[in-house]
């Protein structure tokens, strides 16, 4: 596969939102999730988002556990996570959590006419690198430059819209899903998915690997059958073995 291995990773409720309509981010989870979840990104090389999630929640996408971090050290990578931000128009805060946190490299795709404005921008940024992704921006692009930096295992924590882009797309290999035990109900708040033709449809659905429970919280496990095996059976946490991490 010329791509890395890419895992979606959401929380939802019982009607597919992952959020309201409130200033206030809406948990969706638990803390045993939340550090299951954790443990998924210290598996992984890098982690990607949308640009909406950076500039709504201010998020540093690090891995939480110190234990966790000391194994990665130890295994010659970097304690966090390489961090990848989707934006079309390259305008984000270079001061923003996900710049200024962690000790791995970040970087920015952008689309082809925003991309000089973007370099300038984050031109002082530290350990930060702006990519011209094409015009729209291309995941085939975004996927082959994160493989080049040694990229094997990706975590997409969306948004709405970067979720949309993987799975219409027919990239996305592995999804974990964490539902909770609520409705929503609010048109006007954000869905795990846009609308779009996506490849596993009735047609060619996602295999369900894993169900479990998590106090009230219900986690699915499902892969693409289009996708190669991730490397090994699954562990208790629900993570396919580590496959290496970036250097």
């Amino acid at each position: 596969m010329d791509r890395p291995y890419t895992i979606l990773s959401c929380a939802v409720s019982l009607d597919g939102y992952i959020d309201d309509a409130s200033p206030d981010r809406l948990r969706l989870s638990n803390d045993r999730d939340f550090d299951e979840v954790d443990a998924l990104r210290a598996e992984c090389d890098a982690i990607l988002v949308g640009a909406g999630t950076v500039r709504k929640d201010n998020p540093r996408l690090l891995v939480r556990s110190q234990e966790r971090r000391e194994r990665r050290l130890a295994e010659g990578s970097t304690g966090d996570l390489v961090k990848a931000v989707l934006c079309e128009s390259g305008k984000l805060d270079p001061c923003a959590r996900f710049f200024v946190t962690g000790d791995a490299e970040k970087v920015v795709y952008t689309g082809a006419s925003a991309y000089p404005a973007a370099e300038q921008r984050f031109l002082n940024a530290p350990d930060t690198s702006v990519v011209d992704a094409g015009d729209p921006p291309s995941l085939k692009t975004v996927l082959a430059d994160l493989s080049r930096r040694g990229v094997r295992r990706l975590l997409v924590e969306g948004g709405t819209h970067v979720h949309t882009l993987f799975l219409t797309q027919g990239v996305a290999d592995e999804l974990r899903l964490a539902v909770a035990p609520f409705f929503v109900g609010d048109a006007t708040a954000p869905r795990f998915t846009g609308p779009g033709v996506f490849p596993d449809g009735p047609g060619d659905p996602f295999r369900l690997d894993e169900v479990r429970r998590i106090g009230d919280i219900a986690v699915m496990r499902y892969r693409s059958r289009r996708s190669p095996d991730a490397g090994g059976e699954a562990d208790d946490a629900g993570n396919a073995p580590h496959s290496g991490a970036a250097r």
